[in-house]
């Protein structure tokens, strides 16, 4: 579906309006959504599809996930934390798990961007060289 650049520059107004202090307000969100809703301006369908993306990609670039082949030690996992947050900025949400398929070092994903420093993408890479 085309949206038309009027709904998709009243979309990133709405979006800009629900963010407190540079971090999106989840009841601010609920509350543009039902008054657009309620209100049905002409393209309010486009303004609700952009709207969803922008809030879609905020989400993303404020989750972080951390991989790692065995379970990390709790001052590490704050080590690392903290140089994440001191990149990102305040109010990511930071996810551990352990991948035994790494087979040592970490796995970081902070929305689209990934830093892979695991032995077995190492090794992959090692063996495309030949």
């Amino acid at each position: 579906m085309k949206i038309s650049k009027l709904a998709q520059r009243e979309a990133r107004q709405l979006f800009r309006t629900c963010r407190v202090n540079g971090l999106l307000d989840e009841s601010r969100v609920r509350q543009a959504v039902s008054l657009l809703v309620s209100k049905k301006p002409r393209g309010y369908d486009g303004i609700l599809s952009r709207l969803h993306r922008l809030v879609k990609l905020d989400l993303e670039q404020h989750a972080a996930s951390v991989e790692s082949a065995t379970p990390l030690a709790a001052d590490l996992q704050a080590d690392v934390a903290s140089r994440i947050a001191k990149i990102y900025g305040a109010g990511l949400d930071i996810s551990f798990r352990q991948n035994p398929a790494l087979i040592g070092g970490l796995r970081i994903q902070v929305g689209s961007d990934r830093y892979d420093g695991s032995v077995k993408t190492r090794l992959e890479r090692l063996e495309q060289s030949f």
